[in-house]
């Protein structure tokens, strides 16, 4: 029995204190160390974030300079600090549409809540506050504050709470057509604006099915209704692309960002925001809007976002993305084949989903579990998702013949649980 005062997220606290925690104490590269030494590949970079790899000490001098002159300071009203001004500069810069604004926060789920509150101030501003209802996606994931937790389309993420959001709903996650008709049998006069995961992340690694995003920004255009894409997963280099709304070629009306925007190193994240939505906040329509929060622009965030996005130009770790995505198609597409597996997602960028069979799930629902357990013992550490899909996820800097690794030790992994 294993006592401590830290409460874990996402997690069976029973469980945690019968077992144990698995404390991880240091990192370098894709590979993380428990404080037994013992060595991980990280194959979920952590938590989808640690785009650039562990142990980048440039990023922690960066900060420890800004901090040394300034660590922080409120953004609200006039005030403001030059790494935030700089920070927003390269967002805009590198925003999927032109004259992007950007609107600094603590983390991803920081930027679900202000989006869904900017689209209904949005429209209030515009003498249309009946535009409210806010449309989301089955499987979807758009964190765990108030907004993004009454969008979700993971329904056990919702139980035991109520309806905390009210005038949301959801539509199947590869379904245009279902969108057309919700907004339909609404009423687009009273949609506020759609929310999109480019790529379904912990709803199990969905990739949207082809011309999906294009028809969904056309009937998003013709009712009106905003396009909100949350990029907190694919954002900064995921796919192969800066931003996911590039690779698949459609230009929404405002971009979610977090995790990689500093790989983890700091919480930070932000909302982009096209022209037609930030003119009412500029031109004086809306005047003071009542929002933020204490560490809007942070000044050390900032400054752990611009190292990294530098580590990210310098080493063209983007692109990498784009030849990495091949490797680990070949890598981890033949496990498919293993009796335990129903189906490996690969093709967009680098993320992989090992989606176990329903049959094998049928006969035993912790099969997941015990998988992830396995791949410990082979030192690989990732996670379920989804509906019975284990995770791959690996930073950037990860190589070829790692990747390889990483694959031969699934099969290891799904061999051992499969033996008895």
């Amino acid at each position: 029995m294993t006592t401590s005062s830290f409460w874990h997220s996402f997690a069976d606290m029973q469980a945690v204190t019968r077992d144990g925690p698995l404390v991880i104490e240091r990192g370098e590269g894709v590979h993380v160390w428990d404080t037994t030494g013992r060595r991980y590949v990280d194959a979920a970079a952590g938590l989808w974030n640690c785009n650039v790899g562990h142990g980048r000490t440039e990023i922690g001098e960066a900060v420890a300079r800004q901090i040394g002159r300034l660590a922080s300071f409120s953004t609200f009203g006039d005030y403001t600090n030059p790494p935030a001004e700089e920070l927003a500069e390269r967002l805009g810069a590198l925003a999927p549409f032109p004259k992007a604004r950007a609107f600094l926060t603590s983390g991803g789920s920081d930027s679900v809540d202000t989006a869904v509150k900017l689209v209904r101030r949005y429209w209030s501003a515009l003498g249309r506050p009946e535009r409210r209802t806010v449309i989301s996606r089955e499987s979807a994931y758009h964190g765990m504050h108030m907004g993004g937790t009454g969008l979700a389309g993971i329904e056990p993420n919702r139980a035991g709470y109520g309806e905390l959001v009210p005038d949301t709903t959801r539509v199947p996650w590869d379904s245009a057509e279902a969108l057309a008709k919700t907004i339909e049998s609404l009423g687009e006069q009273h949609v506020a604006a759609f929310v999109c995961e480019p790529v379904i992340g912990a709803g199990g690694i969905l990739i949207p099915p082809p011309d999906y995003l294009s028809e969904v920004a056309r009937i998003c255009r013709e009712t009106g209704v905003l396009l909100v894409l949350d990029e907190v997963i694919t954002g900064f280099g995921r796919l192969g692309e800066w931003f996911a709304a590039r690779r698949y070629g459609v230009e929404p009306d405002l971009v979610l960002c977090a995790k990689g925007i500093t790989s983890g190193y700091l919480p930070m994240g932000a909302v982009l925001v096209g022209e037609r939505v930030a003119e009412p906040f500029y031109d004086g329509t809306v005047g003071l809007w009542r929002h933020g929060y204490t560490s809007s622009g942070h000044v050390a965030g900032s400054a752990a976002a611009l190292a990294n996005l530098d580590i990210l130009e310098r080493e063209r770790l983007v692109p990498r993305v784009r030849e990495a995505e091949a490797v680990l198609a070949e890598a981890f597409t033949p496990l498919a084949t293993h009796p335990l597996v129903g189906e490996v997602r690969t093709g967009t960028g680098l993320l992989t989903a090992v989606q176990l069979s329903a049959d094998a799930l049928t006969h035993d629902p912790t099969l997941g579990l015990a998988v992830v357990a396995a791949l410990r013992t082979e030192g690989v550490l990732t996670r379920v998702i989804g509906q019975g899909a284990l995770q791959v996820s690996p930073a950037f800097v990860i190589t070829d013949e790692q990747i390889r690794d990483l694959a031969a030790a699934f099969r290891t992994a799904l061999d051992a649980v499969r033996a008895p």
